[in-house]
């Protein structure tokens, strides 16, 4: 059996991935609708767990993720999710707006001590086909009104959309005392200040350190608004990626069909342990030690998700 390499990093460091799509059928075995090998999520947790990852939140992006989300996350004391739409499935409010809403707010309230944010919600204008910009508009503002009526911060999604998120986020600026996180971000500088003037972090993954510019643009974030994220089965730094310099911990992996046993990670899928991954990188363009990183970026991902754990 292939075993984790392990890290010094994941020793000394806590980690909290705030993005980890952990209902995505990969971690079943199945890919592109075909069963590649036995259920794995259970061996994947606990590599998390053992790579240091102290907290994972769970990514909803429809109605529909919410049964089995929860079902991950009700025995586990380290697991939360969100709770929201994600904009390329905004289509599903349109047969029945008030009671898509309702069952949005009944499984917040059916789950309030696992439900740690809304969203996945915002703009995607890069895949326009699966709902149109004014369905995403309507239903995005719609959201807002979860974030006030709990008193959750956001898990935000924007691709190619600054103007008319920023401008549906400016208006409810007074009902969303605790604004939230804008995740996988991968713009400009000048979309991410404005974004931190407003009181909003940054989440960062592999799919925020692809390219030279993408590396210029993190490393002059300040360390108080970014937190860590894997946005797993997805987003992982690639060879091919500018970040990839950076990384010091190796995870080995096997093809997914012929060399698959208990305990294997899988070539190509994402896990949340390889959030230590993420931050070599940071460190690597910030030019500042792993642990000191480490401490700040849980920290401010504590203050937003976990306030009262925060406070004791």
């Amino acid at each position: 059996m292939k075993r984790l390499l392990a890290t010094n990093i994941s020793k000394i460091m806590k980690f909290i991935d705030i993005g980890a799509n952990l209902t995505d059928p990969m971690y079943q075995g199945i890919y592109n609708g075909s069963a590649k090998h036995e259920p794995d999520l259970p061996h994947v947790l606990e590599r998390s767990w053992t790579g240091g990852l102290d907290k994972i939140i769970i990514t909803v992006g429809t109605l529909a993720d919410c049964a089995p989300t929860f079902e991950i996350v009700k025995n586990d004391e380290r697991l939360f999710a969100t709770v929201g739409c994600h904009p390329t499935r905004c289509g599903e409010f349109v047969p029945d707006p008030e009671g898509y809403f309702a069952s949005l707010c009944q499984q917040i309230e059916q789950h309030r001590e696992k439900v740690v944010a809304i969203g996945e919600c915002g703009l995607d204008y890069d895949r326009l086909q699966f709902c149109d910009k004014a369905i995403q508009q309507q239903y995005f503002e719609k959201q807002l009104e979860l974030a006030a009526k709990y008193d959750l911060p956001l898990f935000l999604h924007c691709r190619n959309a600054h103007d008319d998120f920023a401008a549906i986020l400016q208006r409810n600026r007074d009902k969303l005392p605790r604004r939230g996180v804008v995740h996988t971000f991968d713009g400009s500088l000048e979309v991410a200040e404005a974004l931190i003037a407003d009181g909003y972090a940054i989440g960062i993954n592999g799919c925020s350190l692809k390219t030279e510019e993408n590396l210029s643009v993190a490393a002059k974030i300040p360390d108080e608004s970014i937190m860590l994220e894997t946005d797993s089965p997805w987003c992982e730094i690639r060879p091919s990626h500018a970040g990839s310099k950076y990384v010091r911990s190796k995870y080995p992996t096997v093809k997914k069909k012929e060399k698959w046993e208990a305990g294997s990670l899988i070539a190509g899928r994402c896990e949340p342990v390889m959030i230590s991954q993420v931050l070599e990188v940071l460190a690597g363009i910030k030019g500042k030690p792993v642990a000191e990183l480490a401490e700040q970026y849980y920290k401010n991902t504590t203050e937003m998700f976990f306030p009262a754990k925060h406070s004791d």
